[in-house]
């Protein structure tokens, strides 16, 4: 059964899915009988640091804010070896399969700190996964580029190591003048060398911190249109209606996709709060209203920002369906589209979704609707990668009266 409630057979060729249409198994030499449970292309998720994984037992306790699990990563980093990068971030993408997910796009820290060691190692383990997945690699400045002094040429070393995308945090730098910079810097990356970009941007309770304008603007100057993702946005939510209108609207005029991270921006955010405390969460509803592609991300498995995580984009979905209140039956649908279709679309992948002709990325789900699926929270019975079975999962339940 697919995600609209029709049933049809869907016909793979290869790595390719060939045709979907009642009936179209006719002759076909192997068949997998789903009866009536929903098959579903496999899971994307766009926003994800591989590199920082599997590392919360081995940090000491800090506040709970952004700048706390930054800085109390960074003693871990200094001992990041590529190969301790690689089994932490193989274990994850691993367990991302299991759950459903083939593709995925890891920010991986490049600065003064850990150096290139965390992308060899993520490269790696994207080598060791090939057979099972496909991960983008964003070249991820953490500490800044005016406030970590080499950085910048860091940066261009990764991207020529074979980091995928540009990315970037302007609203880490001191000051309005150094966050311009820095995203005119990440700009004049992108173009060289011929990438697209993903930032963090403005992931903070201020809402006086306007980073995201100015990506906005620099990617309709620049004629980036559809090239730009801005990661959590969270002051978006803190600002007054009057910019936050205009810059929406910019967004959308730059095809900016957002990538919403409700499920760490809930621990993250808010933490300064008494009484009522913010969810920490962009504006989601407004965006989509524009038109913005808005997509959920993994973001964080068991690191310092998140003690949480187990690589499944299904609990990501039900996690950010509380908090960005979508309950409606076209909310719960777009929770759906947040983990394939959007992400996909940030990531321009041109062989996606379940229809002839693209790659045959596929998962049964063991429910017959997408909200069933959603509400039971269990994994995917099968999952396939370019027309191959990669992973299957087998849940028993038995109940005594």
């Amino acid at each position: 059964r697919l995600a609209n409630g029709s049933a049809a057979d869907v016909v793979v060729d290869g790595e390719r899915i060939a045709r979907i249409e009642p009936g179209g198994a006719k002759g076909v030499p192997e068949v997998l009988e789903c009866s009536g449970n929903l098959l579903l292309p496999a899971f994307v998720d766009g926003h994800v640091h591989l590199d920082k994984v599997l590392i919360r037992d081995e940090l000491h306790e800090h506040d709970g804010t952004l700048r706390g699990a930054i800085e109390a990563i960074h003693e871990r980093k200094r001992r990041y070896s590529v190969e301790d990068v690689r089994e932490r971030a193989r274990a994850v993408i691993e367990e991302s399969v299991q759950q459903g997910t083939t593709r995925l796009r890891s920010h991986v820290d490049v600065d003064t700190i850990g150096r290139l060691v965390p992308l060899e190692g993520v490269l790696a383990a994207a080598a060791d996964c090939a057979d099972i997945a496909d991960v983008q690699t964003i070249a991820f400045p953490q500490e800044g580029l005016l406030r970590d002094p080499g950085a910048y040429e860091l940066m261009e070393a990764a991207l020529e190591l074979g980091a995928h995308v540009v990315g970037g945090m302007p609203h880490w730098e001191a000051d309005e003048a150094a966050q311009r910079e820095h995203v005119r810097l990440c700009f004049d990356l992108a173009q060289r060398f011929d990438r697209d970009i993903d930032m963090h941007v403005d992931e903070t309770d201020d809402g006086g911190v306007r980073t995201l304008e100015m990506v906005a603007d620099e990617a309709l100057k620049r004629g980036y249109a559809g090239r730009v993702t801005a990661g959590h946005v969270c002051s978006l939510a803190a600002a007054d209606e009057d910019y936050s209108r205009r810059v929406i609207d910019k967004c959308a005029r730059a095809g900016i996709s957002v990538a919403a991270n409700p499920v760490t921006n809930l621990v993250l955010q808010g933490r300064g709060d008494r009484g009522l405390i913010r969810r920490g969460t962009t504006r989601i509803a407004e965006l989509r209203a524009a038109g913005v592609n808005v997509l959920f991300g993994q973001d964080c498995v068991k690191d310092g920002f998140y003690p949480f995580g187990r690589g499944s984009m299904l609990e990501v979905a039900l996690i950010s369906a509380h908090a960005a209140h979508l309950t409606t039956h076209d909310d719960i649908a777009y929770a759906l589209r947040a983990i394939t279709d959007a992400p996909a679309q940030a990531m321009r992948l041109t062989d996606y979704g379940l229809a002839a002709g693209m790659r045959a990325d596929l998962m049964v789900m063991p429910a017959g609707s997408w909200e069933e699926a959603l509400r039971l929270q269990l994994p995917p019975e099968s999952v396939w990668f370019k027309g191959r079975l990669v992973a299957e999962t087998s849940v028993t339940s038995v109940l005594y009266h």
